[in-house]
């Protein structure tokens, strides 16, 4: 089944270029990783590494991407910035779960999205090692391809209650944020399901797109980690937001079924799981 894809036609024209651009930065990815990858650079702490490849990736994407939209801007975790003259802006995490890459680890994505006017339009995840492509288009659904299910249209979970909820989150590269990340987690746990941690935010948000997951949080995301992956969730019927009454942000991203969003959410205002 083809998807739906709205009568936009610049919208169609941006998705078909970032799913390109995802396609050949995964290939790069996967099949050009060098045995001995080493740590290029340190972010936010000694532990959030930056690889070479993080860096080629990047430059992959915005390369093609320019070729076709020279007056389009960009924002990229390594280092592109641009503001375009066009309308359009390109938020992209080349790599995103670089941790899980740099140890072998499976659980990594390509994100890309494309906003107009400040609000993202199209979004496009890969993810190499799983063989698996999910993409939206706002007000066009959204979307997953991979080799076991072929193309399918995205639908999140069915209503659970909270306690019957698994859900994901991640933890902040900074210790004593980290360590705050974990007494939230702590009492949460008794009250779910259970929790898992993939590594990759852009993974995460997919997964509750596609009914693996029934809500993911995350404090300390930046705008290339959940532009493409937030698209994705809402056009398959999930709900996103940050703390009450706001869009996803730094402070806190949330993002579940319809059934879990509201009482989980309250449960991370209640716990301050935004807080220092």
């Amino acid at each position: 089944m083809a998807p739906a894809l709205g009568t936009d036609p610049l919208h169609t024209e941006l998705l078909e270029l970032a799913k390109e651009a995802a396609r050949r930065a995964g290939e790069l990815l996967r099949d050009g990783r060098p045995a001995d990858l080493a740590v290029a650079a340190t972010k936010s702490s000694p532990i959030d590494v930056v690889t070479e490849m993080d860096i080629a990736a990047e430059k992959l994407i915005t390369g093609l991407i320019s070729e076709h939209r020279p007056d389009d801007g960009f924002l990229g975790e390594e280092g592109a910035s641009s503001e375009g003259s066009s309308g359009i802006r390109w938020v992209i995490d080349p790599l995103d779960g670089t941790v899980n890459y740099l140890y072998g680890l499976p659980t990594w994505a390509v994100s890309i999205a494309a906003e107009q006017d400040g609000e993202t339009v199209v979004g496009v995840v890969e993810i190499p090692m799983r063989g698996e492509t999910y993409h939206a288009v706002r007000g066009g659904g959204a979307w997953g391809s991979g080799a076991r299910e072929g193309e399918r249209a995205l639908s999140c979970r069915a209503a659970a209650p909270l306690e019957q909820a698994l859900v994901s989150t991640g933890f902040n590269y900074v210790t004593e944020v980290r360590a705050h990340q974990a007494d939230v987690a702590q009492r949460l746990i008794p009250l779910l399901r259970d929790i898992r941690r993939s590594g990759s935010a852009a993974v995460d948000l997919c997964d509750v797109a596609a009914g693996r997951l029934d809500g993911y949080y995350e404090r300390g995301l930046h705008p290339w980690d959940l532009a493409a992956g937030d698209l994705i969730a809402r056009e398959a019927g999930a709900l996103t937001g940050g703390r009450p009454g706001e869009r996803p942000a730094r402070d806190l991203t949330v993002a579940a079924t319809p059934g879990v969003f509201e009482p989980l959410q309250r449960l991370l205002e209640e716990f301050g799981a935004w807080h220092d």
